[in-house]
């Protein structure tokens, strides 16, 4: 599978080939954050396929956090497009990101639901998890 996208402005762009590794919503407190208060919805894409054909973002890592990921960003526009966890060979690219979202073709599982809010949706039979569901 080829994906692309990038940022809402256009000076990020980034290309990633592989198989997905994992289809899935995120319910955690950090993603309401990122996305405003909405799940977030994402991809896991192999990191060896990924690149940035685009400007490259600038990047954010919290430091007051054991194992924290690393989120990269369009320092112009502020779109959040990938983020990279620690020790893992992954990329979690962002589903809104993509230049046909479409192809996501929707989440296989919800991770961290122990922070779902009232209003957010885990459609109904999709396996839930209230953290990270084991390796």
């Amino acid at each position: 599978m080829k994906l692309e996208g990038g940022c809402y402005c256009g000076k990020v762009r980034y290309v990633a080939e592989g198989e997905p590794m994992m289809k899935a919503q995120c319910h955690c407190r950090e993603c309401q954050y990122i996305t405003g208060g909405s799940t977030n919805l994402f991809l896991v894409m192999p990191a060896a396929g990924f690149k940035y054909t685009g400007q490259a973002p600038k990047q954010f890592t919290r430091t007051d956090l054991e194992r924290a990921v690393t989120r990269e960003f369009c320092a112009e526009c502020g779109t959040h497009v990938v983020t990279r966890p620690p020790g893992r060979p992954a990329v979690v690219v962002k589903v809104g990101t993509l230049d046909d979202p479409s192809l996501f073709g929707g989440p296989q599982i919800a991770i961290y639901t122990v922070d779902k809010q009232p209003y957010h949706h885990v459609p109904e039979g999709m396996p839930a998890f209230e953290r990270m569901p084991a390796r």
